[in-house]
């Protein structure tokens, strides 16, 4: 019976020294990845900008996707001033496991930046280097700082709401109201909730105070 005893207890510290290491990876290794793809798709994303510096006509939309536009481009430049300077994630098309591995994801079929709609974004809150892992910091009147190849687009934050994963009336083009025309331009930022869990989702809303254009 000892020698059984001795080695359940040599089998349950081994079992979890590699549960330890695998919640270690999970919580930090996993953000060396998404840090490495953030960086690639940053200097892509500007190398990109001297194409698209020219003025726009009035009747054009600036952030209508090109035909060559793939899932897991990047989409636009995210910047939240209340996390401070350095806080910029490159916005990738598409919303799977890759790409949201990568950083933050704009949900396809939704509003693109400055449209009217729903402009609506993921992201992970506490792996893949958790670029929402702050959003319950957020108040009212923040800004989120949208950036594409075209303009600039600052949203204010006007709420937030906690909800159950199949609660899909958040990315509504009417956050909360399914089936109504949207009239203004809005913005939804979604992670887990609570932290470590996926039993919830926390909304993050916001909507378009401004667009600054390019100019060549």
């Amino acid at each position: 019976m000892r020698a059984i005893l001795r080695a359940f207890g040599e089998t349950s510290m081994t079992a979890g020294v590699v549960v330890l290491f695998f919640c270690a990876y999970l919580l930090w290794g996993t953000g060396s990845y998404t840090a490495r793809r953030q960086a690639e798709l940053r200097e892509g994303f500007r190398a990109a900008l001297p194409a698209f510096t020219a003025p726009l006509a009035p009747e054009i939309h600036p952030a209508r996707l090109p035909a060559w536009f793939r899932r897991g481009d990047a989409l636009a430049l995210l910047r939240i001033p209340r996390f401070g300077d350095d806080y910029e994630y490159a916005v990738v098309e598409g919303v799977g496991w890759d790409e949201l591995r990568t950083g933050p994801g704009h949900y396809p079929g939704t509003a693109l930046p400055g449209e009217v709609g729903n402009f609506v974004l993921s992201g992970h809150r506490t792996t893949y280097a958790a670029p929402f892992n702050r959003l319950g910091e957020l108040r009212r009147g923040d800004e989120i700082v949208v950036e594409t190849r075209q303009a600039g687009y600052v949203y204010r934050v006007t709420g937030e709401r906690v909800v159950d994963p199949g609660q899909t009336d958040v990315i509504a083009p009417v956050p909360g109201m399914p089936g109504r025309r949207p009239t203004k331009a809005v913005i939804t930022l979604s992670t887990c909730h609570p932290e470590y869990s996926a039993a919830q989702r926390l909304i993050v809303f916001g909507e378009l105070e401004r667009r600054e254009d390019r100019r060549g």
